[in-house]
């Protein structure tokens, strides 16, 4: 949060400058601590505490060998970075776009070191039938999905070479359209049981990916993707400006709302769920702020200000 740089006249500079202070001095004053490279993090030896990353031994004391927050499960003690890349785990909902398809596998960029596979044989085809792929299979891949296609998908397991292999064998994963991908760090977005989200009132779906990588878009159910894909594949008997293909004005309104909430939220680095980007817009909706005007200085100002109250009513 301290490397925000906004246009920003000397009131809001001084509005901003405090807010931040005292979301600083809340997180500081809250139950997990922070630790630098070489502070030492207060264990009670009796325990057999187990030391996990981000700490080692020295002498008599347990110190942190890297800056972040100090995490507990049961005997373990760890260190978990503030800013740290994405590490994926088996079961992550990952959101990604596809750069290549070779050899019955399309290559995705998910904000991994490396490209993800997604194999031929690791999802659903399009008919729904469960058999072996065959050659024609391999040769339809492209009408499946395409370079640049927006995709979700599930992490299914690391490789022995640092190789990222997914699975797509549900109806909720599959190929992403008609609405809008962003890229947040990594760490902004924490692991839930959830992480598919359906909008009732806004009629729009949100996927948060462990990955950083988030979607906002119309609400389509899973059964009706099959039916838009095919409606896609005849587009060309489909007339120009048919309002029946097109995503309805009001809820393209709530999409770009949704997605400036995360932005802001992201610009701020608050940690991103469902409940803090649904406020986020409310209250810009309920300011009668402009979707365009979210991203001025005055509604991130306003945001965490509002932030330092919930925080403060808490603590």
């Amino acid at each position: 949060m301290k490397d925000l740089h906004l246009p920003l006249n000397q009131t809001q500079r001084v509005r901003l400058q405090a807010a931040l202070q005292q979301l600083e001095a809340l997180s500081q004053s809250a139950a997990t601590s922070s630790v630098a490279v070489g502070d030492a993090i207060p264990v009670d030896h009796e325990d057999n505490i187990l030391k996990g990353h981000g700490t080692s031994e020295l002498g008599d004391k347990v110190v942190a060998t890297m800056c972040g927050v100090v995490e507990r499960v049961n005997k373990l003690v760890y260190v978990r970075s503030h800013r740290a890349r994405y590490k994926p785990e088996v079961g992550d909902i990952i959101v990604g776009r596809v750069v290549e398809i070779v050899s019955k596998r399309w290559k995705l960029e998910i904000n991994f070191t490396q490209y993800a596979v997604l194999m031929l044989s690791a999802m659903n085809l399009p008919d729904g039938n469960q058999r072996r792929r065959t050659a024609v299979d391999e040769l339809n891949m492209r009408s499946i999905f395409k370079e640049n296609d927006v995709v979700c998908a599930e992490v299914r397991g690391l490789q022995h070479d640092g190789s990222l292999h997914l699975q797509a064998r549900s109806q909720k994963y599959g190929k992403l359209e008609r609405g809008q991908l962003l890229k947040v760090p990594a760490y902004l977005v924490k692991r839930r049981k959830q992480h598919f989200h359906h909008l009732e009132q806004y009629s729009v779906d949100m996927i948060l990916g462990c990955n950083g990588y988030i979607w906002v878009g119309e609400h389509i159910e899973a059964g009706e993707r099959n039916k838009i894909l095919e409606e896609q594949e005849n587009k060309s008997t489909v007339k120009e400006g048919d309002e029946a293909s097109c995503t309805p004005l009001e809820i393209r309104k709530h999409i770009c709302r949704m997605a400036n909430a995360i932005r802001v939220l992201s610009i701020l680095g608050f940690t991103l769920t469902v409940e803090s980007i649904i406020e986020t817009a409310e209250a810009s909706s309920s300011s009668n702020i402009d979707i365009y005007d979210m991203l001025g200085g005055e509604f991130i100002i306003q945001t965490a200000e509002r932030e330092v109250q919930r925080r403060a009513s808490m603590s």
